[in-house]
């Protein structure tokens, strides 16, 4: 699967809760291939932390000190960068690149390389990538928590995969069975009766309220399931009103 093919490349990072959430954004997105590039603090239980689950993207990562040694055997690599910089790279946005990655990703290993949290990636290091992705963020604050990079990437990388698999599988919910016709007639019998019963109507219009509480009901178009508890409540109201009015005529 070409997804297989994709590494994502960290280069000097020095927060490792930054490592546990670009494992986690990975892992949820179907990626699995972390390689490091001379890490601050690694392993790290703060990167385990972020992780929140995805223990084995972080048991599995690789770790180097040069980008050179993480790019080995990586026949296009794509650098991700916050600024238009002065390299002569392609400038796609993060779906036309996911594209472009997939599509070499079928026969060929592929690197998506991250710069340093407070820098990013330097103009050598552009040099030695084929393309350059730009999130476009808020041109006012740019700045993109390298987590967040991660996981917008990998999003738009599943997706693009999910499409040419034939689509995003959304899971069905289950068919409601509206209440028929007969049903509701009997339902607002049964409400008219119960309002009458305890007095609701007795200084209004039977039709004009009865009328409203028709066009509530249609709009909402109960299911037999919740039309069952509608009449439920009416029986437990007309019996306590009717213990009611007992009790009052002894009381008399």
């Amino acid at each position: 699967m070409a997804l297989d093919n994709i590494s994502i490349v960290l280069i000097n990072t020095t927060h490792p809760g930054n490592i546990g959430a670009a494992a986690r954004a990975m892992k949820a997105m179907g990626l699995s291939k972390l390689v490091l590039v001379g890490p601050a603090d690694f392993p790290s239980g703060h990167a385990t932390a972020l992780a929140s689950g995805a223990d084995d993207i972080l048991a599995n990562a690789k770790v180097v000190e040069t980008l050179d040694e993480a790019l080995a055997g990586c026949e296009f690599v794509v650098g991700t960068s916050a600024r238009v910089r002065g390299v002569s790279l392609d400038l796609v946005e993060p779906k036309a690149c996911a594209s472009q990655i997939l599509d070499e990703a079928e026969q060929a290993q592929v690197a998506l390389v991250f710069g340093r949290e407070d820098r990013g990636m330097t103009n050598e290091e552009l040099r030695r990538c084929h393309l350059q992705v730009h999130i476009p963020t808020n041109p006012d604050f740019s700045s993109l928590n390298l987590g967040a990079a991660v996981q917008v990437m990998a999003y738009e990388l599943r997706m693009t995969h999910l499409a040419r698999q034939g689509g995003v599988e959304v899971p069905k919910t289950k068919q409601m069975t509206h209440a028929s016709q007969d049903d509701m007639e009997r339902f607002y019998q049964h409400l008219y009766e119960t309002l009458v019963q305890i007095g609701f109507l007795e200084y209004s219009s039977h039709e004009k309220i009865m009328a409203k509480l028709r066009r509530l009901y249609g709009r909402i178009r109960p299911d037999r399931v919740e039309l069952s508890i509608l009449r439920g409540i009416l029986s437990e109201t007309g019996k306590f009103a009717k213990e009611s009015s007992e009790h009052s005529s002894t009381d008399a």
